[in-house]
């Protein structure tokens, strides 16, 4: 068997459902899937299940332990030469397996792969605006390292894929949550193992359905960068920053602007505002450009706003409690010891 599909799953069996319908419209079929729940009240064994005669499908379930070592789980019991991993809230566009499936054909020094997200024609305004602030230039999408030029490709785990040799060499995830995707792609790269983007590989990933659950998201992404700057200090770059300078920036707006109008310094007001203005701008007519649809557009400003100042505060926070106060450790989850490079 070529490729063994792993699915950490917790407390979201519709989404589970939606995954497993779009693997079943697969171009290349020679592939299982491995459904790990991690502890969920809301089990979705029966829709699993229900999939049997349409794919090769296993179902397990296990202690909540978060999604990193869930993985783990699932790669110990796969058969594949090819182990993939996608996040639950994924539906797989029907040529996914045949893209990969080429592109390893083509270079097979290949080690570990990874792909891009996608808005479904179908999702909703605000889960496109979603999608378009965390793939944009103008958003930290840009710092994501989704694209060749940024620099050496490090994969996220929503679209995934090791081969058996990187796994037997690394061991897994080490950190079960909290950045845990970073840290195992940056190890991966550590052991000398090739990392390649597929861009034809992408996947639709539906990520939150409210901007409330997004800037809890966002800003659980910013914690976690700090926690990876405990495995790797180096990762934790000026570029971070930026989100930081954005959250304090828009803190800080309303009463400085405010003081600087009271007091009669209406040009110095103006010039405290034009970097929101102009980035604003900027967001609107890209994402209008990019999606063709001018309330995306209207709904990428707030999502890009939501993300900028989430991520930068979550860090900010993180930074402040674990270095500075030195609170509490940063780490949430188990760690477990895997091989060094």
């Amino acid at each position: 068997m070529k490729y063994s599909v792993i699915v950490p799953l917790y407390n979201r069996p519709e989404e589970i459902d939606e995954l497993l319908a779009s693997l079943t419209l697969q171009s290349f079929s020679d592939f299982e899937v491995i459904v790990v729940e991690d502890g969920s009240n809301l089990k979705a064994e029966h829709i699993v299940n229900g999939y049997a005669d349409k794919l090769n499908v296993r179902y397990f379930y296990k202690e909540n332990e978060r999604q990193g070592f869930a993985r783990n789980y699932g790669f110990e019991r796969a058969k594949g030469d090819w182990m993939i991993v996608f996040d639950s809230d994924c539906i797989i566009p029907p040529h996914y397996f045949e893209a990969i499936n080429a592109h390893l054909d083509a270079h097979p020094e290949t080690d570990v792969f990874g792909g891009p997200d996608a808005a479904s024609p179908d999702f909703s305004p605000w889960q496109k605006a979603i999608s378009y602030s965390m793939t944009s230039p103008l958003t930290t999408g840009g710092i994501r390292g989704g694209k060749k030029h940024v620099g050496t490709f490090h994969p996220r785990s929503f679209n995934m894929g090791i081969s058996r040799k990187a796994w037997n060499v690394s061991g897994g995830y080490k950190i079960s949550v909290k950045g845990e995707d970073i840290e195992f792609s940056l190890r991966l790269q550590e052991h000398g193992l090739r990392s390649d983007l597929i861009p034809s590989a992408f996947v639709y990933h539906k990520r939150r359905t409210s901007f409330r659950q997004f800037r809890s998201q966002v800003e659980f992404f910013g914690r976690a960068r700090i926690n990876i700057q405990k495995f790797y200090p180096q990762e934790l770059k000026l570029l971070h920053w930026a989100p930081v300078g954005f959250f304090l920036y828009t803190l800080l707006l309303i009463p400085v602007v405010v003081a600087l109008f009271a007091f009669g310094l209406n040009f110095w007001a103006w010039t405290f505002v034009t970097p929101l203005l102009s980035w604003t701008v900027g967001v609107f007519y890209h994402a209008a450009w990019t999606t063709r649809n001018l309330r995306i557009a209207r709904l990428a400003v707030l999502a890009g706003f939501v993300q900028l100042s989430g991520y930068g505060k979550g860090l900010l926070l993180e930074f402040v409690t674990v270095r500075v106060l030195q609170r509490r450790d940063s780490t949430i989850g188990n760690i477990r010891n895997v091989p060094l490079p």
